[in-house]
Order: structure tokens, then C-alpha cells, then sequence
């Protein structure tokens, strides 16, 4: 391709989702404390970019109890989601705030997956933001 073709794949819009059907998270927390107006949480980031609703099972694994199981949550078709763990339930139990945990999300069609954090247990609050590990 010379340096005045364009890829006429670039910008065009697809009906084929892309990314992956589970992802791992490792390092979940959600800190138990706020300081100021911003309140502490962590997100799980769902772009679906396909043409059909994503469906999600997610797991939630800790280091001395047994898994949180069978939480499901729904991104429609070419939306992004953003899923605060804060949020998610097995039956009426939630992930504690200040215990260590980890992620896996299940999903029927590729979805692209980013995590968040933000920590404001202190007045020089925190933000971060990775990838997720796709597997499959």
C-alpha cells in the first residue's frame, strides 16, 4: 500500500464481534474506605462491538472462602458497559469491600475487556486502568 491508499477496512463498521469469550482479572479490591466526594470503586469495562447482546457470567474467586458463582450481566449489542464490582451478587451475597478477589467473565459472543480502580482512600486519590487477561 503507498502513503496515499487508505485501508478501506480502517474506519468500516463490522457485523463480526471482536475481542474474546473469557477474560481473568487477578487483582480485584475494592476499597473499603472514601475520602472526599469521589467514592472508592473498581469497574469491569465491557466494549461489544458485534451485532448480537453479550452475555455474561462472571465468577468472583477468593483466597479463604469459595467463589461467588452464577452472576450474570447483560451488554447489548455495540454498547460498552461499565459493571462496578460493588454491584454484583451471588443470590443476596456481595463482594465484601477491603478482601482481596479475582474475576473470571464468561461471555456467548467476543467482548473486549478493560478493569478500573479508583481509590480515594486518600486525598491523593488513584486511578488505574488495565487489560484484562483474555483466554479464550
Amino acid at each position: 500500500m503507498t502513503q496515499n491508499q487508505t485501508n478501506p477496512s480502517a474506519h468500516k463498521t463490522s457485523s463480526v464481534a471482536t475481542g474474546h469469550t473469557y477474560w481473568v482479572i487477578p487483582d480485584g479490591y475494592i476499597p473499603p474506605d472514601s475520602s472526599g466526594t469521589l467514592e472508592s470503586h473498581e469497574s469491569i469495562c465491557v466494549l461489544n462491538t458485534g451485532p448480537t447482546d453479550a452475555q455474561l457470567q462472571i465468577t468472583i474467586y477468593f483466597e479463604d472462602r469459595e467463589p461467588l458463582e452464577d452472576i450474570v450481566a447483560e451488554v447489548p449489542a455495540r454498547r460498552t458497559k461499565h459493571i462496578r464490582t460493588a454491584s454484583l451478587k451471588s443470590g443476596d451475597q456481595p463482594i465484601p469491600p477491603g478482601v482481596p478477589y479475582a474475576i473470571t467473565v464468561s461471555s456467548n459472543v467476543p467482548v473486549i475487556i478493560q478493569y478500573s480502580r479508583l481509590d480515594s482512600t486518600q486525598p491523593e486519590l488513584a486511578l488505574m486502568s488495565v487489560m484484562a487477561f483474555p483466554l479464550g
